[in-house]
């Protein structure tokens, strides 16, 4: 047991199952401080999970509280010039666990160097992920461009490692607090509170992800592989914001689905989106620049329109199509939306009206719990036809079939846009067929902003421009 006080930091780390660098810490020290550096420019466009980090701050504290240990919140303009401050101490050791971002994990390596030469202690552990980004590789050592393969390599290279020990986090002897000028929770939350409706939704807490996971395998994850496509059936687990802030480890919903449903289809494909988690991190750390541009170089030269007025219709929900104003309302409303849907919206921002994908990528991020750089740019790609693996640019979606095959009956449609609460199915999808003295389209609902026949050619003829 060390004398000097063990600190954690706290990132994307909010559990105490599988939590590498908070056991350590409290299996060395008997006074541990966990600390969460606030950096208010890093949420600046993140604005919905300002809100499920300040419940997981007040979660996490009650629970650090029973072991005695204190969670401190430090509000800080740079994670380098804290650092270099709190070096001077010399009086801890330090623990964390990555976070797997190329700027975050060069970072890292600037620390534990700066660590090491003034003979601090400090041990950096594995994250969420089941693989390091740089264990799966093709044979001649270069990384996948491709999921199947990068799959099919990165479950054989997971399942042939022996499991860690599990090991628990202590109780500490003495509760002890460490920085000074700490800010509270509530600090963090969003001055607009159009996230009230998130307080009926979710709950941000490791108890809630694992009994989540649970309810999931048990009932729904037989049927995962066709019901996940329905948007308005419960066939997904949404377990995606408590993955992205760490409530639970990948490795967690790995072990548990293998137990209880090891050969299941739906078992297979639900590991499979877990494997796209894993690939998505691989491509922007062996790929850092598609962070910020196209990882196809062709698709720089691609002739993208600015219309705000048809970006404001697609942000708000009135665009005239009913499955994706449904899905846009979903999105602020819950701050999630429906992987289907996500799809749908998508094709219709980049195809439909011709936008670049990084003006969806970035309102995405504003809005949605689960946001994490290498899912949301990886899969704006993926739609856009710019990724690695990406969908072919001319698959461009028919919102209105897509809306008559996932949403048969319009149920889906019909909650989110309840404007069109009282049309039959036949006419759900395309309003524009219907009229009446109750309802005209332009008074209750919007016109179609584009003619989707006519928006598809020009989306054709403007890919053989580039």
């Amino acid at each position: 047991m060390l004398n000097k006080i063990g600190l954690f930091w706290l990132r994307d780390d909010f559990r105490f199952g599988q939590n590498d660098g908070l056991i350590e810490a409290t299996h060395n020290h008997d006074s541990v401080v966990v600390f969460y550096l606030y950096k208010q420019e890093v949420f600046k466009e993140q604005q919905a999970q300002k809100w499920w980090l300040n419940k997981s701050l007040l979660n996490f504290q009650k629970k650090l509280n029973k072991l005695n240990i204190n969670l401190e919140i430090i509000e800080t303009k740079s994670f380098k010039i804290f650092f270099d401050k709190l070096i001077k101490n010399k009086d801890f050791s330090i623990y964390w666990n990555k976070v797997y971002e190329p700027d975050f994990l060069k970072f890292d390596e600037y620390l534990l160097n700066s660590f090491k030469n003034k003979n601090i202690i400090s041990k950096r552990f594995k994250g969420n992920v089941l693989n390091e980004t740089d264990e799966v590789k093709k044979n001649d050592g270069s990384p996948f461009k491709v999921f199947t393969p990068f799959w099919r390599s990165a479950e054989k290279y997971y399942i042939d490692k022996i499991p860690p020990k599990k090991k628990i986090i202590k109780k500490c002897k003495k509760k002890v607090r460490y920085f000074k000028n700490c800010i509270t929770p509530e600090k963090i939350l969003p001055k607009k509170n159009w996230f009230k409706n998130f307080e009926k939704i979710w709950s941000p807490d490791e108890e809630v992800a694992l009994k989540k996971l649970q309810s999931f395998i048990n009932d729904k994850i037989e049927n995962y592989s066709e019901g996940r496509n329905f948007p308005n059936r419960i066939g997904t687990s949404k377990l995606s914001p408590f993955i992205k802030f760490g409530h639970i480890h990948v490795q967690t919903i790995w072990n548990e689905c293998i137990k209880k449903k090891p050969k299941n289809i739906g078992t297979l494909k639900f590991l499979a989106e877990i494997g796209w988690r894993e690939f998505n991190h691989s491509l922007i750390n062996h790929f850092p620049f598609m962070l910020k541009k196209n990882y196809a170089k062709k698709f720089d030269k691609f002739p993208w329109e600015k219309n705000s007025k048809f970006l404001s219709a697609w942000k708000k929900g009135l665009t005239g199509y009913p499955i994706v104003d449904a899905g846009m309302r979903e999105l602020y409303a819950t701050g999630w939306m429906h992987n289907r849907v996500r799809m749908i919206v998508g094709s219709f921002l980049v195809k439909h009206l011709l936008i670049d994908w990084k003006q969806g990528e970035k309102y995405f991020r504003n809005c949605l719990l689960d946001y994490s750089p290498a899912n949301n740019i990886a899969g704006w790609q993926w739609v856009a036809g710019s990724g690695a693996d990406a969908a072919p640019y001319f698959r461009i979606f028919n919102p209105i079939l897509q809306g008559e095959k996932f949403d048969k009956d319009g149920e889906y449609v019909k909650k989110w846009v309840p404007e069109l609460k009282n049309l039959s199915k036949k006419f759900v999808h395309k309003p524009w067929e219907f009229n009446s003295e109750n309802f005209k389209l332009g008074r209750d609902y919007p016109y179609p902003i584009v003619k989707h026949e006519d928006a598809r050619v020009k989306a054709l003829n403007a890919f053989k421009k580039i």
